[in-house]
């Protein structure tokens, strides 16, 4: 009868090209199911059901979310399909077929569901919110937000051809292969605006319509206002504050940092055709941005002329522009002063990007001099190391004539240094990085970290399926943001564990990761039945990784990539003492029935072009 039930296992192991399944191990030493592998398999099922339950109360027969639908920035389309996030991670970590299937059928129905909206009061969505499935025009931040799902379905979903036609077209909207969308200037190098999508880009100012939409009919728990989500506020009356909000948020014209999420789309076109015109324009635009930044000193500025200077829209005044490092303006809805510096929203995930394609550390030393600039203007107080998160003229602040730093605080850059380091590692970068949390985990500092962290995403999903369960709202007094406050899934202590990777606090996602797993019998992303994964440690050119099949009745396969997309390369695995030669980006791991080891790679990071293709559909792997 074993032998029976490993026929599929064999047979799919078989299937594998020798390219893509690499060199194959055998674990044999018994494990004792550890804490955190159980709690990791748990929580990845918990997840998935708590998904589902959500779709149920949540998500109509057609996909539609079921709430009010509205155009603007602070509760319309973006929110509304950010809801889902993380559901395409859950997927690709190895959460439930059916929560793939689910978030698919919210995409299609949101596209749908706001095609039917018509705005009075701005252009933008008078005829829908999308136009051949991509916003009219919107900045990045916001459309960034509501592409995180759609960005990772590739993870899970490579072969999906409809996936890839979009993400090709998304992608040639901003190469000006779409007539109807001239976001590029290949001259310059730069996109034409803040505002862009598929109508091209916004050259006028920005209206507060434009940001906010139109007013509906009704009162809602609003999401954005100081009163909080759980007092009902009537439109008619709230209206004129929401209006109040982006008074100053009017500048449009000329690129802007944020600008640099577009080279998702760029990155993900060419990981999933492998079309070099896709890798040729993201390097390209980041480029653009190195030369601009080196022209500012080091610092990465928030608007360019259409001539392609730094600071073109603003008399040469690089700091300037809508969520730039001047962005100090009067909040009319709250009625103070806000600061509103959104540097890091982007400009880390296209510097990123390129590091991505190419391997070229020189991208990350972009980022470290930004922050070597910002470092150069603390001041310690307290014992307490302050940093600036503004620059320019200083509202609310005493105004000696010059641009100076301002609004200082504590730890601002964590996630953002944190980012450098991983990408860089270079010991140096780490003296920044707050030692504390996963980090101290990998540096031998915390060694309940796991466990402690996957209990706490498991109170997160608890809180989460409990606010469900009592949410008094109906979906006549919901806007698009309220249920981000709802949705249950955890993912970022798994992304954290089982793949190395980081998922910082900022908005726009890609995968960057140690590590990635596929299950070789169901051929598809994400760990196997009974499969737990912990990376203990980091290093240049090694990583150590526990693996345990905690099934005692049947053996697991795994294949075991290095890398979200294999940009890196496995070169040896010492196993138990015994050393394997590996020379690849994938290794087949059988582990016996209750059987787990430590592994530890020797790897050479960022060797590979980086790909979305499975294993065992990579034939052209590693060809240039």
């Amino acid at each position: 009868m074993r032998e029976l039930r490993l026929l599929p296992l064999l047979a799919a192991l078989a299937a594998i090209p020798a390219s893509a399944a690499g060199v194959a191990v055998t674990v044999k030493s018994p494990m004792a199911p550890p804490a955190w592998a159980l709690l990791e398999r748990e929580l990845l099922r918990y997840n998935s059901q708590a998904c589902e339950r959500f779709a149920e109360k949540y998500v109509d027969e057609r996909g539609y979310l079921l709430h009010t639908i509205r155009w603007g920035t602070l509760d319309g389309p973006d929110d509304a399909i950010e809801t889902f996030f993380n559901w395409t991670l859950l997927h690709a970590l190895g959460g439930s077929d059916k929560v793939l299937e689910l978030y698919k059928k919210a995409q299609e129905g949101h596209w749908k569901q706001y095609n039917e909206l018509r705005t009075k009061l701005t252009t933008l969505a008078e005829n829908g919110a999308y136009y051949k499935e991509f916003i009219t025009q919107s900045d990045w931040f916001h459309t960034g937000e509501g592409m995180r799902a759609f960005f990772l379905l590739g993870l899970s979903e490579p072969n999906n051809e409809l996936y890839r036609q979009r993400m090709k077209r998304f992608a040639g909207m901003y190469m000006n292969e779409d007539p109807e969308a001239p976001n590029y200037d290949p001259e310059k190098r730069l996109i034409k605006s803040i505002w862009n999508g598929s109508k091209g880009p916004m050259l006028r100012k920005a209206t507060v319509y434009d940001w906010v939409g139109d007013p509906v009919p009704g009162s809602f728990h609003l999401l954005h206002n100081p009163a909080g989500r759980s007092k009902l506020l009537d439109m008619k009356t709230y209206y004129p504050k929401m209006l109040a909000h982006c008074t100053e948020y009017l500048d449009s014209v000329g690129d802007n940092f944020l600008n640099l999420a577009a080279t998702n789309l760029g990155i993900n076109a060419w990981m999933l055709t492998h079309e070099k015109k896709y890798r040729d324009w993201v390097l390209e635009y980041v480029g653009a941005w190195k030369e601009r930044t080196a022209a500012c000193g080091g610092n990465i500025p928030s608007n360019v002329g259409l001539d392609g200077k730094p600071g073109g829209e603003h008399n040469g005044q690089w700091w300037k522009g809508t969520y730039g490092w001047n962005f100090t303006i009067f909040d009319g809805e709250i009625e103070k002063i806000a600061h509103r510096n959104y540097l890091t929203a982007a400009s880390w995930l296209g510097f990123a990007n390129a590091l991505l394609l190419t391997g070229d550390q020189s991208y990350v030393d972009v980022l470290r001099r930004q922050m070597d600039n910002i470092y150069a203007q603390k001041k310690v107080e307290n014992g307490k190391v302050l940093l600036p998160r503004m620059y320019g003229d200083p509202r609310g602040y005493k105004y000696n004539g010059a641009p100076q730093w301002y609004e200082y605080a504590e730890e601002p850059y964590g996630d953002r240094l944190t980012e450098i380091y991983l990408w860089s590692m270079k010991r140096s970068d780490l003296e920044r990085v707050p030692i504390k949390g996963w980090i101290a985990f990998l540096e031998g500092q915390d060694p309940e970290y796991p466990v402690k962290a996957l209990q706490a995403d498991f109170a997160h999903v608890r809180r989460r399926m409990e606010l469900m369960r009592e949410d008094p709202t109906s979906a006549d007094t919901r806007l698009a943001d309220y249920l981000l406050g709802v949705v249950p899934p955890a993912t970022n202590t798994l992304v954290n564990l089982t793949l190395g990777g980081y998922f910082a606090n900022g908005r726009i996602w890609q995968l960057h990761s140690r590590f990635r797993y596929f299950d070789p019998v169901r051929r598809r992303a994400g760990l196997p039945e009974d499969v737990g994964a912990l990376v203990e440690k980091l290093s240049a050119e090694a990583a150590t990784l526990a693996l345990v099949n905690l099934s005692p009745v049947e053996a697991r396969t795994v294949v075991v990539q290095a890398g979200g997309f294999g940009e890196h390369q496995f070169e040896s695995v010492a196993i138990e003492g015994k050393t394997t030669p590996v020379n690849s980006p994938v290794l087949t791991v059988r582990l016996e029935p209750g059987a787990g080891s430590r592994l530890e790679f020797k790897m050479t990071r960022y060797k590979n072009p980086p790909t979305l293709a499975h294993p065992w559909d990579r034939g052209w792997y590693g060809k240039n």
